[in-house]
Parts: C-alpha cells; sequence; structure tokens
C-alpha cells in the first residue's frame, strides 16, 4: 500500500507540479516587459491612477480629467488601495496550483496569475471607455489609497508598471474636518459614545464648535488620523517615486482650486495630448457643481451646512488651540514640506 501511495503521489507531482504543503500560496510575480507588451495587443489604452487620502479631491480630479475628449476616468474600484483587492482572484494555494499545473497547455510553463489580474483590470476600464466615447483612448481609475498607503503603489506596479500615478495631497487638517463630517453625516458606526456626543452638540448649537471653545474631534481621533495623513503621503510619494519614476505625478488640491485650468493642463500633459482652451469653460462649469454637499444636506440637513464643502482654509475656524497643538506635534513636518505652513 505504502509503495502504491508514493507511486500515486509521483504520478500527480510528475502531471501538476511539487503540492503545496502549507495551503498557502507563494508570492504573485510581478508583470514582466514582455507580458505588458502582450496584454497591450488587446487592450491598448494608456492608464493611469489617482491616489490621495480620503477626502482630499480625488473625485473632483476625476471628474475634471475626463472632461477632456481623450481620456475617460471611473472611479473606486479599488483594484489596489482596499480589500479584497484586484490579487484576490488568484491569492490562493488552489488558484496558483490551477494556474501553474504543468499539465496545462495554456500557460507555457509560467504562472498566468498576473496575466489574470491584469486582463481583469483592462477590461472593467476600457469597456467602460468605450461606452463613455469612441475617441476615448487614455482610462483610469480613481480610489483614495488611505487605507492601503505605500502597499497600494507596490501593488499597481507589479500590475501595472507601465501606468501613470497620479497622487493629489490636501492640507491635512482641512482632510481631517471633511473625514469627521463625513463620518457624522453617515452616523458612521465607528462612532463612539463621545463622537455621537459631539453630534447631538453640533445640532443643539454649533457656535461654540466655530469659536474654538470646543473641539468636533477627541484627541485619540485626531492623533490617530493625523498620523495616518503623514503616514499616506509619505509612504505615497516615497514608493511612487522609487517604482514609477517620471509617471509619478503630484500636486496640492489647493493649487487645483485656486488655478484649474492651469493645474490641469499639467496633469493632461501627462498624456501628451492636446489641450483646447475651450476646456477652461468647461472646468470652471463642473467646479460650479458640489455633488458630495448635495448629497451630505440629503442624508443629514440638521449638520451638513455646518462645513463649507470643498473649501480651503476651513480648519482656521474649527480647529481649537489644543487641536493645533496635538496636529502640529504629529504632522507639522509634513504641512512644511507641502509648504502649508512656513
Amino acid at each position: 500500500m505504502e509503495i502504491l501511495k508514493r507511486i500515486k503521489s509521483a504520478a500527480r507531482i510528475l502531471l501538476r507540479g511539487e503540492e503545496n504543503k502549507t495551503g498557502a500560496r507563494t508570492e504573485i510575480p510581478p508583470l514582466s516587459a514582455e507580458q505588458v507588451a502582450e496584454m497591450k495587443q488587446f487592450f491598448p489604452m494608456e492608464k493611469f491612477f489617482i491616489y490621495g487620502h480620503a477626502r482630499s479631491g480625488t473625485t473632483l480630479l476625476a471628474r475634471l480629467i475626463r472632461l477632456h475628449p481623450e481620456v475617460h476616468c471611473n472611479w473606486q474600484a479599488h483594484f489596489f488601495t482596499r480589500k479584497p483587492l484586484l490579487k484576490s482572484l488568484v491569492n490562493s494555494a488552489e488558484m496558483e496550483e490551477w494556474l501553474t499545473r504543468r499539465s496545462n497547455r495554456w500557460n507555457d510553463g509560467e504562472d498566468l496569475s498576473p496575466l489574470v489580474m491584469r486582463a481583469a483590470a483592462d477590461y472593467i476600464m476600457e469597456s467602460d471607455a468605450k461606452r463613455a466615447g469612441a475617441e476615448k483612448h487614455i482610462v483610469g481609475d480613481k480610489s483614495p489609497n488611505s487605507l492601503n498607503d505605500g502597499e497600494s503603489v507596490r501593488l499597481l506596479h507589479a500590475v501595472y508598471p507601465d501606468a501613470y500615478l497620479i497622487n493629489i495631497v490636501r492640507d491635512g487638517r482641512d482632510v481631517l474636518i471633511s473625514q469627521r463630517f463625513r463620518n457624522f453625516v453617515e452616523e458612521s458606526k465607528f462612532l463612539t459614545k463621545e463622537d455621537k456626543k459631539i453630534v447631538d452638540a453640533l445640532r443643539v448649537d454649533q457656535t461654540p464648535f466655530t469659536t474654538g471653545e470646543r473641539s468636533i474631534f477627541t484627541e485619540k481621533w485626531l492623533r490617530a488620523n493625523a498620523e495616518g495623513w503623514v503616514r499616506n503621503l509619505a509612504e505615497t510619494e516615497s514608493e511612487g517615486r522609487r517604482l514609477l519614476g517620471e509617471r509619478y505625478y503630484e500636486f496640492r488640491y489647493e493649487d487645483l482650486l485656486a488655478t484649474p485650468f492651469a493645474e490641469m493642463k499639467k496633469v493632461w500633459a501627462l498624456f501628451g495630448i492636446n489641450v483646447d482652451d475651450a476646456l477652461d469653460e468647461a472646468i470652471q462649469a463642473e467646479m460650479s457643481s458640489n455633488p458630495d454637499k448635495t448629497w451630505q444636506k440629503e442624508r443629514n440637513e440638521s449638520i451638513a451646512d455646518f462645513l463649507p464643502k470643498g473649501k480651503a482654509g476651513n480648519w482656521q475656524n474649527i480647529f481649537t488651540s489644543r487641536d493645533r497643538e496635538i496636529f502640529n506635534e504629529v504632522a507639522g513636518e509634513m504641512l512644511e514640506k507641502w509648504k502649508y505652513e512656513n
């Protein structure tokens, strides 16, 4: 019986390769240059991805970038930025065994996993771009990466080493205020008892929260999220420059608000496409609308109007002296780096 078992095991290894004893797959290999070239024969559109900390203007940037007749962008695919992630399609020992099996004459002895990932994402984006218009030949996704920071860049590069990564940065103090009110308006399940007391107080009288008497934050929340903002900016820039080089581009949300057409021309220039001056008028029209403001007002009207949506410098009217002290302690160097403070 033992000899028979060994013969059967040897036959399985001969046909399928060495069996995985751990139950976990090996690391998914990155796409090679040859595989990228092959994939582009089937999915030829230029690809880009918009990253940024949540509440940093990523949606506005996506709305503006697709105003160009040759560019399409949609959002929240979260291929690389939020679980389960694109790699979940192949991230198991069972899928690895199937896609690397020696008896599989389609794989030519290689792991097909990265090709499966790329093909799935390419199809999702390019099919949507084609529905948006025959002239669209550049397509991208915007998904905030503050849940996955530098890892989101590494995952992107493994599948799209040929893509552009556009990272938009906003003053962390305004980011945290916007994030905090989004949680309040949505009545997030993560609100603590202390958080809910703040919401109740806002509904009764908003004045103390605009005169520096009372904070919209708990100290624990403010410190943790300030640390998250710093980590996101540092890791995204570091990994973006290291892995993508000239295909990595970053700029400030506040500059987009101040000179939108000038900033968008720089973004579109990445793709080497012509920019008609008529797009300036389209940009101004798009920026005059604020879908997020409308949504928040419908969701929770009693506190939605407290915070002017999409404005720069809201923090100056809302941060208490203690809020400023905590944020500067955690993120002062990053504020200076991005010229938000001298």
